[in-house]
């Protein structure tokens, strides 16, 4: 086994045993319950934004393990260690970004289908959503990794963690909400371009901390 896999197999078995691959889940399936309430029992008007909230859930479930992602290993000296092993920082990195989207974008994709019956959404609009997760997800995932990364070496992130990632993900958000197929290119290109950026930006904010 390779020394990348073997960093996205210890990331994923860490995720699921200490919850940080089903808070998300849970999460994400309390608004889609929730919300209905909210609403009331106006099939159109659920079916109509229904969507955008489930995006907007899934935006702010990718938050709630990102602390965790990167600090442990800083604070235990383990990316010290496996960088000595002659690892660089950006492949770590990308490690964990797999990782931490195997963790809950597959989940979330799942959870949409129940989701997606609470909020009476039909399935042209079902099967667009799971696509949009599809492509925005990784998205998500890479932001999380580059802003853990960034935060590892300070204390209490938690407030500031939203408040650097959230920005970001606001295209994200729109694109993924917003109906059409070039919305759905969009997603995919502006995706595609956080997860080539993040392991650099976290390869580098990890170098940083040592220095």
């Amino acid at each position: 086994m390779s020394v990348f896999a073997a960093l996205v197999r210890r990331d994923l078995a860490r995720a699921f045993a200490h919850g940080g691959a089903w808070l998300p889940l849970l999460f994400y399936l309390l608004v889609a319950t929730l919300f209905p309430f909210a609403i009331g029992p106006d099939a159109a008007m659920l079916g109509k934004i229904g969507g955008g909230a489930l995006w907007t859930a899934a935006l702010l479930a990718a938050l709630l393990p990102v602390e965790r992602l990167v600090r442990p290993d800083v604070a235990s000296g383990v990316l010290d260690q496996i960088v000595l092993r002659g690892q660089s920082d950006e492949a770590v990195a990308a490690a964990k970004l797999a990782a931490h989207w195997l963790s809950f974008g597959p989940l979330l994709m799942l959870a949409t289908l129940p989701a997606a019956a609470l909020l009476d959404l039909d399935g042209a609009t079902l099967t667009r959503l799971e696509i949009g997760l599809l492509l925005g997800t990784p998205g998500l995932a890479a932001l999380g990794v580059a802003v853990a990364a960034l935060t590892a070496s300070l204390r209490s992130t938690g407030a500031l963690i939203g408040l650097i990632m959230l920005p970001l993900a606001v295209p994200l958000l729109i694109f993924g909400a917003s109906p059409g197929a070039g919305a759905l290119k969009l997603l995919a290109a502006t995706s595609l371009l956080f997860v080539a950026a993040a392991p650099f930006v976290a390869g580098a904010a990890l170098r940083a901390s040592r220095s």
